[in-house]
């Protein structure tokens, strides 16, 4: 479903608009109810998922197809299904086939299997027409209340038709059926298409379904039409004869398993078909090429990859690295794979990101001085930490988890546990570079500068959004800097802020909250800390206010902590939508006349699936103990690592040695002395300014088939052409590579996908760094 003009795309944005609500007024809804007595939606929920993660089904359970019963439902959007990741920016829409709104509404007699639902009608929000009819096929194309207000024929062929038709009618272009009567006719045109390849995938991806959507004569011509291209009749060979074609991919079939790659999810069962097919023998270093057809194969890679990952636990890390790069070697061509696209080769995506674990790690950060080792950090150990969050994100289910676990300890863990010795006796030796208060100088407040506070904005969750905000053609800045000790948010957050020369600790203070200097009240639940900005004439900007960008400001998003605490190892599945949802405050506080946003955070973290390693301290030593730090009796003595408090020098602390914890199990946690602690990242964000204007202008698009000739007018050095859906979205690109222009002016590129032909999409014009310099709308293949 491509571009904004099908009605798969009304469709899946109408659920979408089910959820919406003012946050002024209501809380989030906890779901979207889809109910369909008569099932007429049933046959395209498969391809539904695969735009809408969000997508949930009542049925019997099956977590591959995110199906379950009433109960499994409520534990899933509640977040207590390990193998459903939803985003926290979405709400769950959960579709109910042979349930219609009044099963719901009658609690007292509902179904027992229901009842688990029941409740959900009053949290949440119910799809249906607005007179409280479930939505059909077709009152959604009819309606002109919530539905698409199509004149459609009422008629039963009509609606058995376009029942038949609704896969095809999904992809029909919303504003070319404005004002056209559709009538059985119409919907039999569908069905016989013109596309033999595509019909003949439907058929392969529906069987019977398919051959009864036909009708005799339609179903006739497309079997003497499919045999006379491809020498092949359904009718008497049967679906299993062609899948098992389509997986070998001789002769003409390599076109129709290549448009079967082009769009694999638009044909949910044909892999199910295949395996039911007998696959030649493979050997484990059978040519991927070769073998690719077959679900068989790549399974059994997986399988094979699962046992290589788990025996990494027998090698000591110098090995373990040397295996994990010949395994990515082995199977990086799986990556390229339709069963990568299909989500059926999560090791051989995690293996990417292990690989360049296994590189990073390769050299340690435990020689030379504190500034060696924080450029060693800067410059690439950080993307050791970046890719552990990446395999974590791919992780799809506990016998993966389990073998990543190993990998990642066999490699990754000890290699944070040597730099983080080496810099606390650097520290120990040399002093913190992060200082303490009275070595900071007091913050400045700028005109027109918001300073945006992210809690746990670790250094390389820092460069991840840096490249979001770069994409978006905003200016960004960077700035190293060492948290205050401990690394705990009560600590660090103060210490960012621009009212920290009104602060400091008191003498006896046991959980590491400083105080207001004048008057020594706590600043423990931010009361007297919001007080001390609107004292020095800070703003306190809430989640979505703008306040008078021609002061200064301070505002909050984005707690990163907060998720890490409370999801462990699975954070990775949401960094990049917390990242996303701040680059998203941040743009809307420049387009309303900020000049600059600083991107200020308290801390860094660890995160090890397992647990991190624990050391003892005992109780009756501490006063308060926290995972990596503790404040020590008087008098009290331990062995480990003391350091002054930032908040008042004369009073000390311990910290956990290495990466060790004071409690065991600790997946994630922070408040020690590792680079990944404390080495942070501040950003300044602002809009291009005037040197960064080039001078071009785009003077001639011409399309000859899916081949686009651009003509350029100005400055075109080192500047490349893209072709985008989205403007804004380097992913929405639809050409293989982008290109350079000639001298001339002049640049060709061609859209690979014939089915783009006719969508709306962007001419984007990039610099050297992939920034935008201007666009310009086109319509593929032309007008």
């Amino acid at each position: 479903m491509k571009g904004s003009k099908t009605i798969g795309d009304a469709l899946v944005s109408a659920l979408s608009r089910a959820s919406v609500f003012n946050p002024d007024v209501q809380v989030k809804p906890a779901c979207v109810l889809w109910p369909d007595k008569s099932r007429q939606w049933e046959a395209i929920i498969p391809r539904l998922q695969s735009e809408l993660s969000e997508l949930l089904v009542l049925g019997p359970y099956d977590t591959e197809a995110r199906t379950g019963p009433a109960i499994w439902l409520r534990c899933a959007i509640a977040g207590l299904v390990d193998e459903v990741s939803l985003s926290p920016n979405t709400t769950p829409i959960l579709y109910l086939p042979g349930v219609s709104r009044q099963d719901l509404r009658a609690v007292e007699s509902c179904d027992e299997q229901l009842k688990p639902l029941a409740e959900l009608q009053y949290r949440g929000v119910i799809w249906s027409q607005i007179n409280a009819k479930d939505w059909t096929i077709l009152a959604f194309l009819k309606s002109d209340q919530g539905g698409l207000g199509l004149d459609v024929a009422q008629d039963v062929k009509t609606k058995h038709a376009m029942q038949l038709a609704l896969y095809r009618l999904l992809e029909e272009d919303l504003a070319l059926l404005k004002g056209k009567r559709l009538d059985k006719d119409y919907f039999n045109t569908l069905l016989t298409g013109g596309d033999p390849v595509r019909d003949l995938l439907y058929w392969l991806d529906q069987g019977e379904a398919f051959v009864e959507s036909q009708g005799e004569n339609a179903w006739q011509a497309f079997v003497q039409v499919i045999e006379s291209q491809l020498g092949f009749n359904p009718q008497k060979e049967g679906v299993l004869a062609g899948a098992e074609r389509l997986a070998l991919q001789e002769g003409p079939w390599k076109t129709v398993w290549q448009r079967f790659c082009e769009a694999p999810h638009r044909y949910p069962n044909i892999p199910k078909q295949i395996t039911k097919c007998n696959p030649p023998v493979f050997d484990l270093l059978a040519n991927a090429e070769s073998a690719s057809g077959w679900p068989q194969w790549n399974e059994q890679q997986e399988k094979s990859l699962l046992n290589d990952l788990k025996a990494l636990e027998q090698l000591p890390p110098h090995e373990a690295r040397k295996r994990i790069l010949q395994l990515e070697e082995k199977h990086q061509e799986r990556r390229r794979l339709v069963w990568a696209e299909l989500d059926q080769a999560p090791l051989a995506r995690a293996m990417q990101y292990l690989s360049v674990v296994a590189k990073v790690t390769e050299t340690g950060l435990n020689a030379g001085t504190i500034d060696d080792l924080e450029t060693g950090f800067s410059t690439s150990g950080w993307k050791a930490d970046d890719a552990i969050l990446r395999v974590l994100e791919v992780v799809k289910d506990k016998q993966h988890l389990d073998a990543i676990r190993v990998a990642i300890r066999s490699v990754y863990l000890p290699w944070l546990e040597d730099s983080a010795l080496y810099l606390q006796q650097q520290v120990n030796e040399n002093g913190y570079p992060g200082g303490t208060i009275e070595s900071q100088s007091p913050g400045v407040p700028l005109e027109g500068q918001c300073v945006l506070f992210v809690d746990g904005l670790r250094f390389d969750t820092a460069k991840r959004l840096e490249r979001l905000l770069i994409s978006e053609g905003l200016e960004v800045t960077e700035a190293q800097n060492w948290a205050a000790l401990p690394s705990v948010t009560a600590t660090g957050k103060a210490a960012v802020s621009p009212v920290r020369h009104l602060i400091d600790g008191e003498d006896d203070n046991q959980d590491f909250e400083p105080c207001v200097r004048e008057t020594r009240q706590s600043l423990k639940g931010g009361y007297h800390f919001k007080k001390l900005l609107k004292e020095s004439g800070w703003q306190i900007l809430g989640a979505n206010d703008i306040g008078d960008e021609t002061g200064y400001a301070w505002t909050e998003i984005g707690d990163i902590d907060h998720e890490g605490h409370d999801r462990g190892w699975k954070l990775g599945k949401y960094v990049d939508g917390i990242l996303v949802e701040i680059k998203d405050r941040i743009d809307a506080l420049l387009h309303a006349g900020w000049k600059q946003v600083r991107i200020v955070t308290d801390h860094g973290w660890l995160l090890m699936p397992g647990g991190l390693p624990s050391i003892e301290l005992p109780k009756a030593l501490t006063d308060n103990k926290w995972k990596r730090c503790a404040a020590l009796k008087p008098g009290a003595h331990a062995d480990g690592n003391l350091f002054p408090w930032y908040w008042n020098p004369h009073q000390y602390f311990v910290l956990a040695s290495g990466v060790s914890c004071f409690s065991k199990g600790q997946e994630y946690t922070h408040g020690g002395l590792s680079l990944q602690e404390c080495c942070t990242l501040e950003l300044v964000v602002s809009r291009a300014g005037p040197g960064n204007v080039r001078n071009l202008s785009i003077t001639d698009i011409a399309w000859r088939g899916l081949r686009c000739v651009v003509t350029v007018n100005g400055d075109i050095d080192k500047v490349r052409i893209d072709i985008r859906t989205h403007a804004g979205n380097a992913d929405s690109s639809v050409i293989l590579s982008i290109k350079p222009f000639k001298k001339n002016g002049t640049a060709s590129v061609v859209v690979e996908d014939e089915e783009l032909d006719g969508t709306h999409a962007f001419i984007v014009l990039l610099d050297e760094n992939g920034n935008p310099l201007s666009e310009a709308a086109t319509v593929i293949g032309g007008e």
